[in-house]
């Protein structure tokens, strides 16, 4: 044995050790930290879909920041205003972004112009003072201003949210910005999906203000009144209210609303309370909230730890307002409204209000942390129970075990001992793929498993490959030594060519897919480079061994499959035929589908998809009864055979998410109690976010199909590129068509299925045309015809034999891979079909059409 071979048997052997020293904290958790810093990273992270959570797209609302902002600062200059004796009235001007204010006289003109110019240097004014009419202010932000609160909003909602997650205990949770005005926020294992939406979303605008002590005022009947006149609704800003009721109500005063939550029923209510409009202080001056217990109730509320000026204002407050009521205000909603009994010093003071624990513990995390300087939208939202996370690992491992003991047997059954060979290759390439994904920090998701068990049927192609090739080196004559080194050499550029185009795909996926979909590009990836290692690199290595300790005396291979002598171009005529039905049948479905006229998936209309998981079986026809009768006539539902589940569909195209999952949850749980339904998962997504994916999706079909003409175009001929383009093209819309026709809905997943499949159809066409061209400068003296009817037929049992180990990777898939992938796993089992068929039928008859030679 050289010492070339021994080098290379040490280089395998550490890097088994190394894969054993990255893998084993995915094994066991004890550890200790010096371990995991300098030997291995933290091992393999399961994705939500895998253990659990949440993932959850906020929208900054940009121009409410603004808003607030300029309100704000409106409210300061009425404040300052008031200070001089000025009494401004603020007016409606139909834009949020402009505020008018009247005053009383033109001779507060000069002050007003001074306290601008020394205090809202933020601000730009025009002010309009004509003989015998009230003076008109009007405000708006100056341009920088607004650029700056446009540029720091995002950044700042986004460190406070971290900051609340971080205090309600979340382990590694992600946050992270996304474009302009997103923020992706992944909670994985959250045991209280609702409540840690609640803390997330909540704006938490801490205000004191004075309650009005105005007697004869009917705040009910005021308020009845103008809803009768059709000034303002239930529901409506509670801006727009006090618009309507500005010349009713005392100078300086709001109408808000308290939330009253009796002690017995806990029933929520609101009742109308007059405040005063100045405010007296904001959270900004709280240091610290905490939970307390106390009160009549013994009940939960939160304890303010003031700052040093917090603790003065409100001690000067407390003094001078002795007697009166003091109304805490949390995001425009009056939580309580205390009276002040004497003066509080010590800068401290309380929230009470009929709170839960929780709500009280969160109430007081948003509060220590701080405000949001926006809304935020929730315009996507994924839920995992745990139970179902657990499920998937289960589905996904049983279906990757018996996907790859298919493939194994049939190696060995049929290539012997260079099957156990190209065994024990696929399993250090999917050893080495789970190191990969731990190092790189990836997550393993539900759609990376099934990126896995695909990599697992695509891992022997390059095996197949190279022993169809020592095959035909052996029917030739040559020794065994020399028809081993001639399969490997002349089978190199086709596998790597094969790859190559494959991963192109992969990466168009990657770029320009979402959540899941990036983890199946990223197993894929890995999976297709690792394959070219353990293929040309390992398997290589093991007939070297072989050869230097004399083991190696000959090979056999089964041969069922006979080498063939068909015409195929003689057929071309009906192939074409059939490619363009099957292509005109997907430009329908492709029509359609823009149209809005094909079964689309949530993913691409916006809605809500939820899962349950019933106690006991159901009837669905009772559960569709019960929704439409609580005003859900729409909703699809779906039962999964034999499993007790539900999977319900709302398409409903609305920006951001609403609170559909509650309602579906609800009607379930009190009309089917007998049932035990327990929402498993959600999928909520708002219509900016559906469309946003459907254009990615797209992109990166076009992305993918662009690249792949490129490099075919320049490892052969442009005319070739062209040739597995159309091809390609042709699959995908076979498989596009088939699925609208047989209603399957259409969804990421199955934009990932067809890209992948576009991968392996190009893997599948590029080792004819790589046998073309040898064939070519092999044999110029015979037509173009005659030579793509030999390389068709010298491949045809490779073409088949690939077609089969990657076939019973797939139907693993779709047999045991669960309800999640299946439709995916159809996708590609009809991909298989379509792009077996074209690369045999379809692409190498182009090629004449092209080059205009016939025989």
């Amino acid at each position: 044995m050289n010492s070339t071979i021994k080098l290379k048997i040490g280089l395998v052997i550490l890097l088994l050790i190394f894969s054993g020293l990255a893998l084993t904290p995915s094994l066991y958790h004890g550890l200790p930290d010096w371990w995991k810093k300098y030997l291995a990273p933290a091992g393999l992270k399961l994705g939500l879909d895998l253990q659990g959570g949440m993932h959850i797209v906020l929208q900054v609302d940009l121009e409410k920041a603004a808003e607030n902002s300029l309100d704000l600062s409106a409210s300061d200059f009425k404040a300052a205003l008031a200070e001089k004796n000025i009494n401004a009235v603020r007016m409606e001007t139909g834009s949020p972004k402009s505020i008018l204010f009247t005053l009383p006289n033109i001779g507060a003109i000069d002050t007003v112009k001074q306290i601008l110019n020394e205090r809202f240097p933020n601000l730009d004014s025009q002010i309009q003072a004509e003989a015998g009419t009230f003076p008109r202010i009007t405000l708006q932000l100056k341009g920088s201003e607004i650029d700056f609160i446009r540029k720091n909003s995002v950044n700042q909602s986004l460190e406070i949210i971290r900051n609340r997650i971080d205090q309600f205990g979340v382990a590694e949770p992600i946050v992270l910005r996304q474009g302009d005005n997103q923020i992706v926020v992944q909670l994985p294992g959250v045991k209280d999906p609702q409540r840690a939406m609640s803390l997330i979303g909540q704006t938490a605008q801490l205000e004191f203000k004075m309650v009005a002590e105005v007697p004869g005022i009917n705040l009910p009947q005021l308020i009845d009144e103008v809803i009768k006149a059709g000034q303002w609704r239930e529901g409506e800003s509670r801006k727009q209210l006090n618009l309507a009721l500005q010349n009713r109500l005392p100078q300086g005063t709001e109408i808000y609303f308290e939330k009253i939550v009796d002690p017995k029923t806990k029933r929520e209510s609101r009742v109308p309370i007059l405040l005063e409009s100045p405010v007296q202080m904001t959270g900004e001056m709280v240091k610290n909230a905490q939970v307390r217990i106390g009160g009549t109730f013994n009940e939960p509320y939160v304890s303010l730890d003031l700052t040093s000026r917090g603790g003065q204002v409100f001690a000067a407050l407390t003094e001078k307002s002795v007697g009166r009521r003091l109304a805490i205000v949390l995001d425009e909603i009056v939580r309580s409204a205390p009276v002040i009994r004497e003066k509080i010093l010590g800068g401290s003071a309380q929230i009470s209000g009929s709170f839960t624990h929780n709500e009280a513990t969160d109430l007081a995390i948003v509060l220590r942390v701080g405000a949001l300087p926006a809304p935020v939208d929730i315009v996507q939202n994924l839920t995992v129970g745990a139970s179902l996370g657990q499920d998937s690992i289960s589905k996904g491992i049983y279906s990757g075990l018996f996907g790859t003991l298919m493939v194994v047997v049939f190696m060995a059954i049929y290539y012997r001992l260079s099957g156990v060979i190209a065994n024990v290759a696929m399993v250090l390439n999917i050893m080495l793929l789970f190191v990969g994904l731990a190092l790189l920090g990836a997550t393993l998701t539900l759609p990376g498993i099934a990126g896995i068990i695909l990599s697992i049927g695509m891992a022997v192609d390059a095996n197949v490959l190279v022993y169809e090739r020592m095959r035909d080196e052996f029917a030739l004559g040559k020794s065994l030594r020399a028809g081993v080194d001639a399969g490997f050499n002349r089978a190199f550029w086709s596998i790597v060519d094969g790859h190559v185009t494959t991963l192109v795909t992969a990466l168009a996926l990657f770029l320009f897919g979402t959540g899941p979909i990036k983890g199946f590009a990223i197993t894929l990836t890995l999976g297709l480079i690792l394959n070219l290692f353990a293929v040309l690199f390992c398997c290589r290595l093991a007939y070297d061994v072989l050869f230097s300790l004399k083991m190696l005396k000959r090979l056999d291979f089964l041969h069922v499959i006979k080498k063939s002598n068909f015409d195929f171009m003689r057929v071309r005529k009906i192939a074409f035929s059939i490619s363009i039905a099957l292509s005109l049948l997907g430009v329908v479905a492709f029509v359609q589908i823009v149209r809005g006229h094909a079964n689309m998936g949530v993913d691409f209309s916006g809605g809500s998809l939820l899962q349950y998981q019933a106690k006991q079986p159901f009837a669905l026809d009772e559960v569709r009864d019960a929704l439409q009768r609580h005003g859900h006539p729409g909703a699809e539902l779906q039962e999964v055979t034999g499993e007790n589940r539900l999977i319900v569909k709302i398409k409903k195209s609305e920006e951001t998410v609403g609170n559909l999952s509650e309602e579906i949850t609800s009607v379930l749980q009190t009309e089917q109690a007998d049932k035990g339904f327990v929402m498993e998962s959600k999928s909520e997504i708002g219509a900016s976010t559906s469309a946003d994916l459907r254009n990615k999706a797209v992109i990166a079909i076009i992305i993918s199909m662009l690249g792949v003409m490129v490099y075919l175009a320049f490892r052969f001929d442009f005319r070739f590129g062209i040739a597995a383009a159309i091809s390609t093209l042709h699959d995908v819309l076979a498989v596009l068509g088939i699925v609208w026709l047989l209603d399957k809905e259409m969804t990421l997943l199955i934009v990932t299925a067809l890209l992948t499949l576009a991968g392996y159809s190009l893997n599948d066409t590029v080792v004819v045309f790589d046998r073309i061209r040898e064939n070519l400068q092999k044999n110029p003296e015979l037509s173009l015809y005659e030579t793509i009817n030999n390389s068709t037929n010298q491949v045809l049992a490779r073409s088949i034999i690939t077609g089969l180990t990657v076939m019973f990777s797939v139907l693993s898939l779709f047999f045991f891979g669960g309800s999640a992938i299946h439709d995916f796993s159809f996708a590609l089992l009809v991909g298989l079909l379509a792009g077996t068929f074209s690369s045999i039928f379809v692409a190498s008859p182009l090629l004449i059409i092209k080059w205009g030679r016939t025989s």
